[in-house]
């Protein structure tokens, strides 16, 4: 099993910058697409950003200029540098890593983070 740790996440005044970090642990697996998700109150979880093991990088329009999304393949662990932060940005935030066992069959399961806080005051 993997299981992903996040951090970075805090109480950051608008305009503001974050970087979040999310590693991934276990034994014997690869890791192909990795993500970041977020959910605001009364809101469904969305898609913020996401990238291939090979770096294509994927963003939602309403974070694109503002988010960077990067990983460390060496560390197993996918980085979400969140600058100019508005109040919209407000929200918990979920790292996701699809990933397989490495020397087993092709069979992709994905898992999630716990969930970090980012909180964008005025």
């Amino acid at each position: 099993q993997v299981h992903l740790v996040e951090s970075g996440g805090g109480l950051v005044q608008a305009g503001g910058s974050l970087r979040l970090s999310c590693a991934a642990s276990g034994s014997a697996f690869s890791i192909t697409d990795m993500g970041w998700y977020r959910q605001a109150p009364g809101k469904q979880r969305e898609l913020v950003a996401s990238i291939t093991n090979g770096g294509t990088t994927n963003y939602a329009d309403s974070v694109k200029g503002r988010f960077t999304i990067s990983r460390d393949n060496a560390k197993n662990t996918v980085y979400l540098q969140m600058n100019s932060l508005k109040l919209e940005d407000t929200a918990v935030y979920y790292c996701d890593a699809d990933w397989y066992y490495s020397g087993g069959i092709y069979y992709i399961r994905r898992s999630w983070g716990q969930g970090t806080q980012v909180t964008v005051s005025s």
